[in-house]
């Protein structure tokens, strides 16, 4: 094997290394922005049991509320694994 050769061989190593690098970095990107999204709901749904339970906010409007945060949540966890 010639010095060009182990050269090439030595940058397509460090090309598989960059881009495993990137994938992982990508893969943890989205991780973030999962948990991020269902923390918002959590916090919001937490917002509303708040507000209903100190009469600030009408008890069927808040339930309303809720259920369409717990659906969220719920999809969530289909797409993404239960939360934790």
């Amino acid at each position: 094997m010639g010095l060009l050769d182990k050269v090439k061989v030595q940058a397509q190593t460090v090309t598989q290394t960059a881009k495993e690098a990137a994938q992982k970095g990508q893969e943890r990107i989205e991780d973030l922005q999962q948990k991020r999204a269902v923390d918002s709901l959590l916090k919001d749904l937490g917002t509303v049991t708040y507000q209903v339970r100190a009469g600030r906010m009408d008890t069927v409007k808040g339930d309303s509320e809720s259920n369409r945060l717990i659906d969220a949540i719920k999809a969530h966890e289909a797409e993404h694994g239960d939360i934790s």
